[in-house]
């Protein structure tokens, strides 16, 4: 099985998208050039057949099989707490954004089961590894700002104290989306007496203003709070 992935991925090779995408991902050397859809694809025919057999023996060599298996995770179909429990073994294999946060988007299931995610996902939130700590931050920006639990995000975010660079994105661009949603609640916290780093802080701004769904005039605002 592991033999005829490996084949489909190297089938998969775009040259030019690999110039491309490596420069895309500074963090990862080992990039074929797979186009995110065909790998989409690809983890949606393995979800469909011998899924957990695959997940044992996956192979790790190459950003795009690291990838698959973030893929075929959101993809099948499963009690909630075995998906959860193959999270738990993927989740430190996340070694760059383009992982992390495609992995995110693809657990899906989440929206079905968001108490149970939720505890599932507040060791991440306080880890001191960059890439754990960005998927749950990742997972709340995907699934959970809502009217709900909206307060609960923007006092997890503030808690979030660590020096890596995609942490800090992630709680940014956390935060440009928590504005766009509830711009008067995330106004109060960004004018308020919050944790933020100055760095975390300016790029959040910065996210608000290159975002579609604000108004110039609100812009102009935001602008005006960067120090």
């Amino acid at each position: 099985m592991q033999n005829e992935i490996k084949e489909k991925i190297h089938e998969l090779i775009d040259e030019d998208y690999q110039k491309f995408a490596s420069a895309l991902i500074p963090t990862n050397d080992n990039v074929l050039g797979v186009r995110k859809p065909e790998l989409r694809k690809l983890a949606k025919e393995i979800a469909k057949g011998d899924w957990r057999s695959y997940l044992e023996t996956a192979e790790e060599n190459y950003f795009e099989e690291v990838m698959l298996q973030g893929l075929v995770i959101g993809y099948v179909k499963a009690d909630i707490e075995e998906i959860l429990s193959y999270v738990v073994v993927f989740v430190p294999k996340i070694d760059n954004w383009s992982v992390c946060d495609s992995f995110c988007t693809s657990l899906k299931i989440t929206k079905q089961h968001k108490e149970r995610v939720w505890d599932f996902l507040q060791p991440y939130l306080i880890s001191d590894d960059e890439y754990k700590l960005r998927f749950g931050i990742v997972m709340l920006l995907d699934y959970y700002i809502e009217s709900d639990t909206i307060h609960s995000v923007l006092s997890l975010l503030d808690r979030v104290q660590h020096d890596g660079y995609y942490v800090k994105m992630a709680v940014a661009w956390a935060l440009s989306i928590c504005f766009v949603k509830f711009p008067k609640l995330t106004m109060c916290y960004l004018e308020g007496d919050h944790s933020l780093d100055k760095f975390t802080y300016n790029k959040a701004l910065q996210k608000i203003t290159e975002s579609l769904r604000v108004e110039s005039e609100v812009k102009s605002v935001i602008r005006g709070m960067k120090i």
